[in-house]
């Protein structure tokens, strides 16, 4: 029974010591949510609109104003580009990012894998580490694993001025995003974006069957704006990206966190209550063990 008592004691002292861990981490989690919460959430209406912006401009141009970024091509080659965090513990955040890009890769990109035309890059090591283990028939772009060592403007630019240096050489046909889009620190999901080439959007039809289009007036001219616009449009929305998953990370290891310190508290109180249940019988047992020993004396 003693030892009993000190295994329940040792257990108790255990749960004690990941509580006081979770609690820790809840609390760092939650300071770096603020930051990051507020990063998003200022850049957020900003950048859907200038991306609003940009479907409209590439689907209304006409006459001899192009650009490279909105040409839909045959899918020949394609990239997945798959933003996770670099640490766990944060639930099934990373899970569901993995499982979204693996969906899109089995359902719209299994030829392109089955031919080795399919390249992943990974940012952040949870996918790096899942897609280097299974994913050996594609070739792993691991340059950028280490991004959100600094989710600065101009470091992310780097990564997304590849991409469309990439996509304009005709090196990829298509290059898709798997992230966490941030709504609050409980909720966050696993999104997939088409990146390049640029959705264009369908003119919608009014009275009589004619067509409604977005009217712009461009200054200087329509090509030089354009050159210079969507590039800087492009940018953003990956930046977008980056900064969701960012604050998409902390929200739930924010979670996870709190939700195993409420865990552990209700597992102490299942261990106390098994310990004084235990030591409960330890006292009646030695109590019994006394009478009895008093009895027999007083029989002799």
């Amino acid at each position: 029974m003693g030892a009993n008592l000190k295994e329940v004691r040792e257990r108790i002292a255990s749960v004690k010591s990941t509580q006081q861990i979770t609690k820790a981490m809840k609390m760092v989690s939650a300071a770096k949510l603020r930051r990051a919460q507020q990063a998003i959430t200022q850049m957020r209406p900003y950048a859907d609109k200038l991306n609003e912006m940009l479907v409209n401009i590439l689907s209304n141009l006409e006459g001899d104003a192009s650009t490279p970024f909105g040409i839909e091509r045959e899918v020949k080659r394609a990239l997945i580009v798959v933003v996770t965090s670099n640490r766990g513990l944060c639930g099934a955040f990373n899970t569901n990012i993995i499982k979204a890009a693996v969906t899109k890769i089995e359902n719209e990109y299994a030829e392109q894998r089955k031919a080795g035309k399919l390249d992943i890059m990974c940012i952040g090591k949870k996918a790096n580490d899942f897609f280097k283990s299974r994913y050996k028939d594609c070739t792993l772009l691991q340059d950028h694993v280490g991004l959100f060592n600094d989710l600065s403007f101009d470091n992310v630019a780097t990564v997304s001025s590849d991409l469309m240096d990439w996509f304009t050489e005709g090196k990829y046909d298509a290059i898709e995003v798997a992230y966490g889009r941030f709504k609050n620190a409980a909720m966050q999901f696993a999104e997939m974006d088409r990146f390049l080439p640029v959705r264009k959007i369908k003119p919608v039809a009014g009275k009589k069957g004619k067509t409604h289009k977005a009217d712009y007036i461009f200054e200087p001219t329509k090509e030089g704006l354009l050159s210079h616009l969507i590039p800087s449009i492009l940018q953003t929305q990956f930046q977008k990206f980056l900064l969701d998953t960012h604050a998409s990370e902390h929200g739930a290891r924010m979670t996870a966190m709190d939700k195993a310190t409420e865990n552990a508290e209700d597992l102490m109180k299942d261990l106390k209550i098994t310990y004084n249940k235990a030591r409960q019988e330890a006292i009646t047992s030695e109590i019994s063990e006394i009478v009895g020993g008093a009895a027999a004396l007083e029989g002799s």
